[in-house]
């Protein structure tokens, strides 16, 4: 055989078997994000999440993380994310109400009885029933699993034991008016006020309380502003989600997308006891800064709530009712 053939052989073989190796190896990088910090329970629950899919495709997948909102707000994480700028996105439910109306339920006061109570919702059949109605929307995401964000309580200057204690009082709610009307039906007065500008306003009077989670209340240092009292009236309580964009997932395997799904159930429940983890840990971190825990009846508060969740609720009477049986 012709001595530059046989070398030209040799190098195209070499050339083609190169080519083979790269592309069995060349790796996807995807990108996630979320604007909690670094160790937050979600942030953490989407890292480990990475580890796995890496590992178990050999390398072919790996995550890459920006926590801290250093990609944009939640709002703008959606919008590249729907158009495969970024893969991975922890988010909150309002941005999906307008394409799958189903999930401002869960925006109600005291649609759930208890924390246990939403898990068991979202962990069922409704929770994956919801996730696939995402998946099938307009949105250009697929829902890969639900995150707990706790109970949201409030957190005053002066003591409410009882909702007469409220009167008068002007409490920081999320911007959204079935938020405002749930405090108001409370017998406060519910202010509308982004995130940012809780600190200020409490330290020069603005408002006389706010209400979320313990963690949030600690890591945001707002119980530093003259907040005293944490009352635990669990009056919401919203998982949120975690979807990809639906750009990368078309491009996955059928046998990538099942591996995907089965880390994303385990990130579902290991975010779950990280949070309870860190509820705890920020519970007692701020029970030693000297806030004082008051354990109330939530009837009443749930009973003058009714009208709201009458407001809000009209349009999904079958679907609460689905949730109130779940036990």
């Amino acid at each position: 055989m012709n001595p530059q053939f046989q070398q030209r052989r040799a190098l195209m073989v070499g050339a083609i078997a190169a080519a083979v190796s790269f592309f069995a190896h060349a790796q996807t990088v995807l990108k996630a994000a979320d604007v909690h910090p670094p160790g937050y329970p979600n942030v953490v629950a989407i890292e480990n999440l990475g580890k796995k899919l890496e590992a178990a495709s050999g390398g072919r997948y790996k995550l890459q993380m920006f926590p801290g909102g250093v990609l944009g707000s939640e709002k703008e994480v959606v919008e590249q994310t729907q158009v495969g700028a970024i893969q991975i996105a922890r988010i909150s439910l309002g941005v999906l109400g307008p394409v799958v109306p189903d999930v401002n339920v869960f925006n109600m006061p005291f649609v759930f009885r208890s924390e246990e109570h939403m898990r068991q919702v979202i962990d069922g059949a409704i929770g994956d029933e919801l996730l696939e109605r995402i998946s099938a929307s307009p949105a250009r995401l697929v829902a890969l699993g639900w995150m707990d964000s706790g109970s949201r309580s409030l957190y005053t200057k002066k003591a409410v034991r009882q909702m007469s204690d409220l009167k008068g009082q002007k409490i920081r709610m999320m911007g959204n008016p079935l938020f405002v009307d749930t405090m108001n039906a409370m017998g406060g007065n519910g202010v509308s006020m982004g995130h940012t500008e809780v600190y200020s306003a409490l330290q020069t009077g603005v408002i006389d309380g706010a209400e979320n989670n313990p963690p949030t209340l600690f890591t945001s240092n707002q119980y530093t502003a003259g907040i005293k009292y944490y009352t635990q009236t669990n009056h919401l309580i919203i998982p949120e989600i975690f979807v990809m964009s639906k750009v990368t997932w078309d491009k996955m395997t059928p046998a990538d997308q099942a591996l995907l799904k089965k880390f994303s159930r385990e990130a579902q429940l290991e975010q779950r006891a990280l949070w309870d983890k860190s509820v705890a840990e920020y519970s007692a971190k701020l029970k030693a800064a000297g806030i004082e825990w008051i354990a109330i009846d939530n009837k009443p508060f749930y009973d003058a709530t009714a009208p709201v969740r009458a407001k809000y609720g009209a349009p999904y009477t079958d679907l609460i009712k689905r949730i109130n049986d779940v036990n």
